[in-house]
C-alpha cells in the first residue's frame, strides 16, 4: 500500500512452532500432497537438495491459513513466509548445504483446516544471470498467473529485459516489457524531484514552512518545512493508516479523494513528533509535495509531470493517474490470490497523487536512472541533494534522502526505492559507482521483491565484495550445533526488556516470556512470537528476520540488532516491563462504547469470556492481548487506555504502525 517496507515498520505477526505432530513426510515434485491441522499442530515435510539449489512450492490453504518456516539440515530457521490468508501460500528458497531441508506447516493463531503442499522447482541455481533470472521469475511466467517483468542495464545499454506472465487475465494479454505499470512508492522521487525543479527555479526553498504554500494546514506549533516533507520526519498521521481506522476498506476498493488529505491533516490535533526528530514512513507527506508542485505552477501534478520531466527525458509511456478512475492504455492489471488457487482483480489506492500513482514501463525507468548520471533535467546538484541521507535533530541518519533510500550493497552505493499498490510490486535500484541499475514490476501482490537484489548480485558480481560471513567461524558453528529443542526458555529472562531503535527511537521492540513460550511486541504492532537459533539470536515466523542481543562490557545484555532489509540497531531502554495478566473482572473495566471526534469513529470493546474484543461495524472483530498494563494490542492495532484520577477508564489512544495517538473518549 503506497509504502517500502524498512525496519521495524515492516514487524507483522508472528507465530511460535511447537512440537511436531506426526513424523517428518518426503516431498518431491510432481502431485500435491494433502494434510490437515489442528490448533497447535506442526506437520514436518522434508526435501532432498544439494549445495546451492533453489527449492519453491506452495501450500494451498483450502480452509486453514498457514506460516510455512523453512529449517536448515541442521535445524535451524532460515526463514518462514505468512503471505494472504487465502489461496496459496508461496515459498521458495536457495540451500547452502546437501542435505534434508524441513517445510514446516504451521496453522495461523490456532486456526484449524485443510491444506495441500506441492514442490514446483527443485534444481541447482544457475550461474548464468540470465538463466537465473528465468529461473526466479518461472513462478510468475504462466498463462493462468500475474506476471513480472525486469530490466538491467549499464552504461546506458540495456544488458536484459524480459517480461514472464500475463498483463490482464481477463482477455489474456500477455506481459511485454512496454507494459505499463503501477510503481506504487517507487513514485516518491519523481514527486521530490518535481519539488527540486522549482527549487532552482527559485519558486521555493526546501526550508520553506509548507504552510507558506498550503495557509489552510493547521499551526501545530512547530515549523514543519518541504524538507521535513520529502524526508518523512514532518509528525503528521499517515492517511492510509488511518482511514483504515475509519473503517475504510482501501482494500477493497473504498474511494479516496485526494482532498481528504489536507482535511486529514486540518483534524490533527498536535503532531506525533518534532518535525525533524523520527523517520516516520509517510505517504501524507507525499500527497502534500504534489498539491505544492500544483499550486506553484498552476498546473495539475500529471500536467506539471508531463511537461517538465516525462517529455523532455522522452519517457513516453509514463504517466500519473490522477485517479483509479482514470484510463491507463496498456497498462498491467493488479491481482492477489484468492481462494481455490484463483486470482482476484484489485484496483489503485484512491489519493495516491505524489505518494504513487505513476504508471511506467522498465525502459522509461532506465531513462529515467540514467538522467541521474547524466542529467538533461534538472541539475547534479538536485540529483545530489536527492541522493544525500537526511539527519535527525539527534544527529542520527536515516538512511534516506528526498525520495530515495540510499545504503550500501555488498560494497556498492545503492540508491533505491520500491513500491507497492494494492497489488501492483515495484523495485527500482541504481549503483552509482558503476553506473548500473535494475527494476523488477510486477501485477502479482505476492510477488518477492527480493528478487531485484538477488540478480543485481548476479548481473553485478564482479563489482561488487563477496559476500560476508553473518557470524565468525566458531559461531557459526555453534549455530550450526545449537538443539533449539534444548534451549531453557529461563535463559531470555536477562534479555526481557525495551529496546529503542536508533533511527526511530520512537518504536520500542518489548521482549518478554510467558512459560516456556518467547514473545516481541513492536509500537503499534500484535505481539509476536520467537524461536531460539542460538543462545543470542532468534528467528520470527511469518517474515524474513531475525534479532540479535549484544552484551556490555558487564556482560549485560544492553542493545540488539534487528536483522530486517538491513542491520537496525536497538538500545536497551531504561525500565523492566510489566507482568501483566489480568482477570475477567479486571477486563470489564476496558469494555464500553468509544468515540474519536478526529476522525468521528465508533469502535465498542466486549468482553468474550476471558478475553476482549474491539468491533468496528465494518473491520473484523479483533481480540485483544494483552501487553503492560493498560495496553492490548490485535487487529494491527495497539491501545492504551487512559485513565481518570479515580482510576476510571475514561478513553484509549489507537495506533497501528504510522499512525498513532488518536484518542477514542468513552461515550458509555
Amino acid at each position: 500500500m503506497l509504502r517500502s517496507f524498512v525496519a521495524a515498520a515492516a514487524l507483522a505477526s508472528f507465530a511460535f512452532a511447537p512440537g511436531l505432530n506426526a513424523q517428518v513426510i518426503p516431498l518431491s515434485t510432481g502431485s500435491p500432497l494433502s494434510g490437515s491441522l489442528e490448533a497447535g499442530d506442526t506437520v514436518a515435510y522434508t526435501v532432498t537438495a544439494g549445495d546451492d539449489f533453489l527449492v519453491r512450492g506452495a501450500v494451498d490453504q483450502l480452509s486453514v491459513d498457514v506460516i510455512v518456516r523453512i529449517l536448515h539440515p541442521t535445524g535451524r530457521v532460515v526463514s518462514s513466509f505468512d503471505g494472504p490468508a487465502e489461496g496459496p501460500e508461496h515459498f521458495q528458497f536457495e540451500t547452502d548445504a546437501e542435505g534434508d531441508w524441513q517445510i514446516q506447516v504451521i496453522p495461523f493463531e490456532e486456526g484449524s483446516g485443510e491444506y495441500s503442499i506441492a514442490i514446483a522447482l527443485l534444481e541447482p541455481v544457475a550461474t548464468d544471470p540470465r538463466e537465473l533470472a528465468d529461473q526466479l521469475l518461472s513462478a510468475y511466467d504462466r498463462e493462468d498467473s500475474p506476471g513480472a517483468v525486469v530490466s538491467v542495464w549499464r552504461d546506458g545499454e540495456t544488458i536484459f529485459s524480459k517480461a514472464y506472465g500475463t498483463a490482464n487475465l481477463a482477455y489474456g494479454i500477455p506481459w511485454v516489457v512496454e507494459t505499463r505499470t503501477n510503481i506504487g512508492s517507487t513514485s516518491k522521487q519523481f514527486t521530490a524531484f518535481a519539488v527540486m525543479l522549482l527549487v532552482e527555479r527559485g519558486e521555493l526553498s526546501l526550508d520553506d514552512d509548507v504552510r507558506e504554500h498550503i495557509p489552510e494546514l493547521p499551526d501545530l506549533g512547530e515549523t514543519i518545512t518541504i524538507r521535513h516533507i520529502l524526508s518523512h520526519t514532518t509528525g503528521y498521521r499517515e492517511f492510509i493508516n488511518l482511514l483504515v481506522m475509519t473503517g475504510r476498506r482501501v482494500d477493497h476498493g473504498d474511494w479516496v479523494d485526494r482532498s481528504e488529505i489536507i482535511d486529514i491533516v486540518q483534524r490533527q490535533p498536535a503532531l506525533q513528533n518534532s518535525p525533524g526528530s523520527e523517520f516516520n514512513y509517510n505517504n501524507t507527506a507525499f500527497g502534500l509535495a504534489a498539491a505544492i508542485v500544483e499550486r506553484i505552477s498552476e498546473q495539475d501534478f500529471h500536467e506539471f509531470m508531463e511537461e517538465n520531466v516525462f517529455g523532455p527525458l522522452g519517457m513516453i509511456r509514463t504517466m500519473v493517474r490522477p485517479s483509479p478512475e482514470h484510463i491507463v492504455e496498456g497498462r498491467s492489471v493488479g491481482y492477489r490470490p484468492g481462494p481455490g488457487g484463483i486470482f482476484l482483480e484489485t484496483g489503485d489506492i484512491g489519493g495516491a497523487v505524489g505518494a504513487g500513482g505513476i504508471y511506467s514501463t522498465v525502459g522509461d525507468l532506465q531513462r529515467w536512472i540514467e538522467n541521474y548520471a547524466n542529467p538533461v533535467v534538472g541539475s547534479p546538484g538536485t540529483v545530489q541533494e536527492m541522493m544525500t541521507p537526511n539527519v535527525l535533530t539527534s544527529g542520527d541518519t536515516t538512511g534516506y534522502g528526498l525520495g530515495l533510500f540510499i545504503d550500501e550493497h555488498r560494497g556498492l552505493r545503492r540508491v533505491h526505492h520500491g513500491g507497492a499498490d494494492m497489488a501492483h510490486r515495484s523495485q527500482l535500484a541504481y549503483y552509482p559507482e558503476i553506473n548500473a541499475g535494475i527494476t523488477t514490476q510486477s501485477n502479482h501482490a505476492a510477488f518477492d521483491g527480493t528478487i531485484a537484489f538477488r540478480l543485481a548480485e548476479a548481473f553485478f558480481a564482479a563489482d561488487m565484495e563477496p559476500e560476508e560471513e553473518e557470524e565468525a567461524p566458531e559461531a557459526a558453528a555453534e549455530a550450526e550445533a545449537f538443539d533449539a529443542e534444548a534451549y531453557d526458555p529461563e535463559a531470555f529472562d536477562e534479555m526481557v526488556g525495551r529496546y529503542a531503535l536508533e533511527e526511530a527511537p520512537a518504536f520500542i521492540l518489548r521482549f518478554f516470556r510467558e512459560d516456556d513460550s518467547l514473545f516481541g511486541q513492536g509500537t503499534g504492532q500484535p505481539r509476536f512470537e520467537i524461536v531460539p537459533t542460538s543462545d543470542s539470536t532468534f528467528s520470527f515466523v511469518g517474515v524474513q528476520a531475525s534479532i540479535t542481543f549484544h552484551r556490555n562490557d558487564d556482560g549485560a545484555v544492553s542493545s540488539l540488532t534487528l536483522h530486517q532489509n538491513g542491520d537496525h540497531p536497538a538500545n536497551r531502554v531504561e525500565g523492566e516491563t510489566v507482568e501483566w495478566e489480568p482477570s475477567a473482572e479486571e477486563l470489564e473495566a476496558y469494555t464500553g462504547r468509544f468515540f474519536s471526534e478526529e476522525i468521528e469513529t465508533f469502535f465498542t470493546i466486549t468482553l468474550d469470556e476471558d478475553h476482549l474484543v474491539l468491533k468496528q461495524r465494518r473491520l473484523d472483530d479483533a481480540d485483544l492481548t494483552p501487553g503492560e498494563e493498560d495496553e492490548f494490542s490485535g487487529g494491527g492495532f495497539q491501545i492504551a487506555f487512559e485513565r481518570d484520577r479515580n482510576g476510571q477508564v475514561i478513553a484509549f489512544y489507537l495506533a497501528n504502525t504510522r499512525t498513532r495517538d488518536i484518542r477514542f473518549e468513552r461515550v458509555r
